[in-house]
């Protein structure tokens, strides 16, 4: 049998605002590529956009440091505003050090400045930055809805973002939000290519599909941050990117 994976960037991609409807903008740009979707197919968009799209750009001028951020900012040689909406967007400051401040967010993920990034953020001349979304998951299950009725096709959605990780050097396409597939994906009692019974794998699928579409999408101005890719195993069971989430208990590095 013949195993293929297919990824198309969604070509002419709009600039995505505030209230936008961003399930017809994929649909459309699933008609500009000449894709019919398919049941089974997924859907990765960049977390920018659906951050955009959810209304999760905030102004600089409108915060006000706190005497933490201040004292923080000193440390990490960061705009103290922006080290404000790292705490608001945060449950525990984690590490800090000069250009980054390693935190667990509100939704659980452990990651470098809550998310907050200024990069390809329109705002009309004034210091923007953007948030995550409040609720990927819910984001994500909501865009899988909303493309359901559009397409007529039950797909899978992944919202990526871009994370460093502890061990390793270098960013990597990471699942932040996830609908329509299994985030992880438990192999355990599974045979091998021999086999032998697998006794402890687990594969963080979402993520390695996230990944396969930031190559697409880019990190810089590429301009494609919708994914469409077909052929990824087990879509249509349904799981969160908060399955992903390592309990404390398990976490090794803190």
């Amino acid at each position: 049998m013949t195993h293929r994976l297919e990824l198309t960037a969604l070509p002419d991609f709009p600039t995505v605002k505030a209230g936008d409807d961003l399930a017809r903008l994929v649909h459309e740009g699933l008609g500009r590529a000449g894709v019919e979707p398919r049941a089974r197919d997924v859907v990765v968009l960049a977390q920018k956009v659906v951050s955009k799209a959810e209304g999760r750009a905030v102004r600089l001028a409108d915060v006000v440091p706190s005497p933490r951020a201040v004292e923080l900012a000193a440390t990490a040689l960061k705009d103290p505003r922006v080290v404000e909406l790292i705490l608001r967007e945060s449950r525990e400051v984690i590490r800090c050090r000069p250009h980054v401040i390693i935190v667990e967010d509100l939704r659980g993920y452990v990651m470098a400045n809550a998310g907050i990034d200024a990069s390809n953020v329109e705002g009309d001349g004034e210091e923007t930055v953007l948030l995550l979304p409040a609720d990927p998951d819910a984001s994500a299950a909501r865009l899988r809805a909303d493309l359901d009725r559009l397409t007529g096709a039950r797909m899978g959605v992944v919202i990526n973002d871009s994370f460093g990780r502890a061990w390793r050097l270098g960013t990597c396409g990471t699942a932040v939000g996830v609908a329509g597939l299994p985030a992880l994906l438990d192999l355990r009692g599974r045979p091998d290519r021999n086999g032998r019974t697998l006794m402890t794998s687990e594969l963080a699928l979402a993520d390695e599909v996230a990944a396969a579409g930031s190559l697409l999408m880019g990190q810089g101005g590429e301009g494609h941050p919708v994914i469409h890719i077909r052929g990824v195993p087990e879509v249509g069971r349904d799981g969160r990117a908060a399955d992903l989430v390592r309990p404390r208990n398990m976490d090794l590095f803190r």
